[in-house]
């Protein structure tokens, strides 16, 4: 923070250079008006001297809110790899990379053959420097922790000589990122201030064993470019001073922690500590935009019928057309028939077949299984509300999956959902199941900083829900609107 500080011997001058002359006819007014005056020139060069000794500091902040909002090529990114991983995970960087607008580096332990002919759409790989001089004694653990940890360090020593760079990204070699959506979400942050910025995990006991205030690597961590050539300066010798670490990740929160730095939560990381099925944890993502995946490769394909790189990008042609709204939930009310809707916009539509309070919907259905289920007590404890599925699944919620989304010839966005097959037998008339697609209208989302720090969850009406297409429409609440089951 600047501060004002005056010099007294500057002060000094100020108040010996003031000749004031008075008429002498009158001592008794001649003493008040010499003090008014002296008081008047002093409190007008505190006025000048205060505001023009802050006036850069107000330059910063008002252009920094207003005027040049982060891009991508504000960003660079530090991804930890290695030979034997980065053959079969290259596909994931695929999805998400633009090498016309991203810079960065993918770090592995030795060179890779150059066999690869579209290595011009990935990262650049880097080989990491040797970690054998520092020492690593977690039993059955692996020092490329050291490796991974030290790759922050040499990112910041790569490109820190450009003056342009704002924030330094880092993640694993499967860690997804949602590019635009990580740029809106580090807008709402003064990148010349010390900031570390990312999640932890889903799950409990992972969290109570590494630190409650670490920031999960898998699903992406942030470091302001202040913070991060600090960091850069100092980390072997945090390093040095935590052998016993089993990870990276607690190296760096360790170094950071040192430095009297927290952590700021955005919940938009994703470290995804789960197996199986992700349909209920991320149809329950929160308000706030999705900046990355994680252990896609430990759970079932997110859409059916389809592998899990082909899940992913058919995902990213919905984030292609309207990144900030990805996942976004809305959730509206057939009275007709007590019907609760859930629209996870771009991943699926859910109907459930009663009336739901919206807080019950929000809870992550468990179609899902812990990391680690036979750890422990605690490695089966989620950090968020769940609620039980059904053992049936034809008595579990309808639910139509993104088959695509496109604008109208009206420049609004139609997304459409249809359901997969399931040997259930069902009323025609009155059933959620009776529907061949769902169709839902929006408009492009796009939050300024204000919305972006104090996120709204938009509303949704049914527009037509007759014979064998629903069509729905997403808007804005209205002020004091409340999402519930108007009678």
């Amino acid at each position: 923070m600047t501060t004002f500080s005056s010099d007294n011997r500057e002060m000094g001058l100020f108040r010996s250079s003031l000749k004031c002359h008075y008429p002498s006819s009158s001592s008794s007014v001649a003493a008040p008006m010499k003090k008014f005056i002296h008081l008047s020139i002093f409190a007008v060069v505190i006025y000048i001297l205060v505001p023009f000794s802050r006036l850069r500091s107000l330059e910063r902040f008002y252009a920094y809110d207003f005027h040049t909002p982060t891009q991508l090529d504000h960003i660079v990114f530090g991804i930890g790899s290695s030979k034997s991983t980065w053959p079969s995970r290259r596909d994931y960087a695929k999805l998400w990379w633009d090498p016309h607008k991203m810079r960065g580096c993918v770090f592995v332990e030795a060179p890779l053959r150059k066999n690869a002919t579209d290595s011009h759409l990935l990262p650049p790989l880097c080989v990491s420097e040797d970690t054998s001089r520092f020492k690593y004694t977690w039993r059955g653990g692996h020092r490329y922790a050291i490796r991974i940890a030290r790759t922050v360090l040499e990112t910041v020593r790569l490109f820190n000589s450009s003056s342009d760079i704002r924030w330094y990204v880092f993640g694993d070699d499967d860690t997804i990122f949602i590019p635009n959506n990580l740029a809106k979400t580090l807008s709402k942050y003064d990148h010349t201030l010390w900031y570390y910025i990312g999640s932890n995990s889903e799950i409990y006991g992972q969290n109570s064993f590494f630190g409650f205030n670490m920031a999960f690597g898998g699903g992406g961590f942030v470091l302001s470019s202040s913070l991060a050539n600090v960091v850069a300066k100092v980390l072997d010798s945090c390093i040095e001073r935590y052998p016993h670490l089993y990870n990276s990740d607690g190296r760096i929160y360790s170094c950071l922690a040192e430095l009297g730095v927290g952590l700021s939560h955005e919940p938009g990381f994703h470290q995804l500590d789960v197996r199986g099925n992700a349909l209920g944890l991320l149809m329950s993502h929160p308000i706030r935009p999705l900046v990355s995946l994680h252990h896609m490769a430990h759970m079932d394909p997110i859409f059916p019928n389809s592998t899990t790189v082909a899940a992913i990008r058919h995902l990213f042609s919905a984030v292609a057309v309207d990144s900030a709204r990805i996942l976004q939930l809305s959730v509206c009310y057939d009275r007709r028939f007590s019907w609760t809707i859930s629209v996870s916009w771009g991943y699926a539509v859910q109907i459930h077949g009663q009336y739901m309070l919206l807080p019950d919907v929000l809870s992550a259905q468990e179609t899902f299984k812990p990391w680690k289920p036979n750890q422990d007590a605690s490695s089966r404890l989620y950090n968020f509300n769940t609620r039980e599925i059904h053992p049936d699944p034809c008595q579990r919620p309808a639910t139509y999956y993104m088959e695509n989304v496109s604008f109208t010839q009206y420049g609004s966005i139609q997304s459409v959902y249809k359901k997969t097959y399931e040997n259930c037998t069902y009323e025609p008339n009155s059933s959620p199941r009776k529907f061949d697609e769902i169709r839902v209208f929006s408009e492009k989302s796009d939050p300024n900083i204000r919305q972006l720090k104090a996120p709204r969850r938009q509303c949704c009406d049914i527009l037509h829900g007759d014979g064998k297409v629903m069509e729905i429409g997403i808007r804005e609440c209205n002020e004091n609107e409340l999402i519930y089951m108007h009678p």
